[in-house]
């Protein structure tokens, strides 16, 4: 299983706020960061490790029109998803929120089993469009196009669909270990004859392409039976 993905819900409703925190991360699909403010979510998304998949962005925000922060943040170059929470429903409501760049848009009161899936449909999405972007040690990884940047050195580094496979699957899986089965079976599927020794094979020339001295791995580690990303190491700290 994937680990949980970032979520950022900006609502000064503090009870619903803390409702929907508790249950987005019930089952570890999601790991939410709550905001109150604008103001406060600006500084969360400004953060020099800041990371979120997405957001839950309430319209009525003591501070602002959840709507125009929607619009600046476009502008700003975020593109992840964007859903709007708002107690109107009209339509004029709906136009102006998905104008201001917004993904989709839910009204109050509504149901968290329709939310979630919301929400995931709009991940689907962004996990393969030309937008989704994660960065991987001193890498800019970037799955629809299956390749690496390392801005740094200027160096492009292609990898194969299988290579972009593995890559993503760790990444999802938060830092934590992946079995070797486990992998094996969400890549190539779980009827494949493909033994684990193909995996292998393939870890090993990811190794040789992104690591600085594959045979003293920092990012692709083998650990728990399985292998580990540890997406952080070789960072810039800021």
């Amino acid at each position: 299983m994937a680990g949980p993905r970032p979520l950022l819900i900006v609502d000064d409703d503090v009870a619903l706020r803390q409702t929907l925190a508790e249950q987005l991360s019930l089952d570890g699909e999601f790991s939410p960061v709550e905001a109150a403010t604008a103001e406060e979510a600006q500084h969360m998304l400004a953060g020099a490790n800041a990371r979120f998949d997405a957001i839950l962005l309430d319209i009525g925000l003591p501070d602002a029109d959840g709507r125009d922060l929607c619009a600046q943040l476009r502008r700003q170059g975020l593109k992840v998803p964007i859903i709007m929470l708002t107690g109107h429903g009209e339509e004029q409501d709906v136009v102006r929120g998905l104008d201001a760049g917004a993904n989709d848009y839910i009204a109050k009161p509504f149901r968290l089993n329709e939310l979630l899936a919301r929400l995931r449909a709009q991940l689907r999405v962004y996990d393969n469009s030309e937008d989704a972007v994660f960065l991987i040690g001193p890498y800019t990884f970037r799955p629809s196009a299956k390749l690496l940047l390392e801005q740094a050195r200027n160096r492009k580094i292609r990898l194969t669909e299988k290579e972009c496979a593995i890559l993503k699957y760790l990444y999802r899986a938060g830092g934590r270990p992946v079995g070797r089965q486990i992998l094996l079976n969400e890549v190539w599927g779980y009827n494949s004859a493909v033994t684990t020794h193909t995996l292998e094979t393939h870890i090993y020339r990811l190794r040789q392409k992104i690591e600085p001295d594959p045979a003293n791995a920092k990012l692709l580690l083998t650990e728990g039976g399985g292998y580990r990303l540890d997406a952080k190491a070789g960072q810039m700290v800021v």
